[in-house]
């Protein structure tokens, strides 16, 4: 098989590939309209988000058997276009879950400790011992909406904690000895944190809303490491404003380019933002939650893996 690489990843993946006995290309600058003039050569593609995959482009890979995604969600790709060629889609949520799962807590206990305040602070001469009095995680309820690889992975992460944690998922029956599956309500009812692991979707977009927010029994903390455009950032500043949500830690944004490269368009700052960098209980962090050194590796190896598992 002929295999195009569009982004550059572990290497690994084209050493393990070129083992198998593969033709690996490299192409990481090009842009869409060339590499649709010859992705009719190629019997596979790995791409991490450089663009997305759509019809248009589809239509011209006329000998694709598969594209690996070095990542874990599949949004950029036109999944029920591509399956409907027989094209075999492959992610990697495996490669990246534990990084996801220790990111979300190092922002939880950095928000419940002040930690990033604090930091600041202390950099700038002023030694504030009672304004950074923190809290603790055990006894409160976290709960999660999504428990797929990444929730499964904070849930693991959370055992060390006295704390019970709760999960919403439209899947039946995923529950298990780290987490008890319970109805949207009933999180709503208990919950002190809230912590996103959905993929995107027509579902999960915008599901952070005013109306669900207010739901909420409790005033509760916010840590998403899932996708940006799950949240209304508006309607969660508003939150913060008044209290509802107490504090929260974004890996990711509503306003993230469908690269993950840059975060604007143009020279012009949403409001929203601009009250969120200014927040000293707001955490931020550049998509960065499955990006360790490790989990560079691992991704780059369950593709393989994967590759391995379905052509040879």
């Amino acid at each position: 098989m002929k295999i195009l690489h569009l982004d550059s990843n572990h290497p690994l993946l084209i050493n393990q590939l070129n083992d198998l006995g593969y033709q690996n290309d490299e192409d990481y600058t090009s842009s869409k309209q060339e590499i649709e003039t010859k992705i009719h050569l190629y019997d596979g593609f790995i791409i991490r988000s450089r663009f997305s995959i759509d019809k248009t482009f589809l239509d011209k890979a006329t000998n694709l058997k598969f594209i690996g995604r070095v990542g874990a969600g599949l949004e950029n790709i036109d999944c029920d276009y591509a399956e409907s060629k027989d094209i075999k889609l492959i992610a990697a949520p495996e490669g990246n879950r534990n990084a996801v799962g220790e990111h979300s807590l190092g922002m939880l206990l950095s928000l419940f400790n002040k930690l990033n305040k604090a930091d600041k602070e202390v950099r700038n001469g002023k030694w504030l011992r009672e304004e950074n009095r923190g809290i603790e995680l055990d006894g409160r309820t976290v709960g999660l909406i999504g428990y797929g690889n990444m929730g499964k992975s904070f849930a693991k992460k959370l055992r060390g904690f006295d704390v019970a944690v709760l999960c919403y998922d439209i899947k039946p029956n995923v529950g298990d000895e780290n987490c008890t599956q319970v109805s949207l309500e009933e999180l709503q009812k208990k919950a002190d944190v809230l912590s996103l692991h959905t993929p995107q979707t027509e579902l999960t977009q915008n599901m952070i809303n005013s109306d669900l927010i207010n739901g909420f029994k409790k005033n509760f903390w916010l840590i998403n490491s899932a996708r940006g455009k799950s949240v209304v950032t508006k309607d969660l500043v508003d939150a913060l404003k008044s209290g509802k949500i107490l504090g929260a830690g974004l890996d990711v944004l509503e306003y993230e380019k469908s690269s993950f490269e840059n975060l604007f368009s143009d020279d012009k700052m949403p409001e929203a933002f601009k009250y969120l960098i200014k927040a000293e209980n707001v955490l931020l962090s550049p998509h960065v939650a499955g990006w360790t050194v490790e989990s560079k590796e691992r991704l780059a190896q369950t593709i393989v893996n994967k590759i391995k598992a379905y052509f040879c």
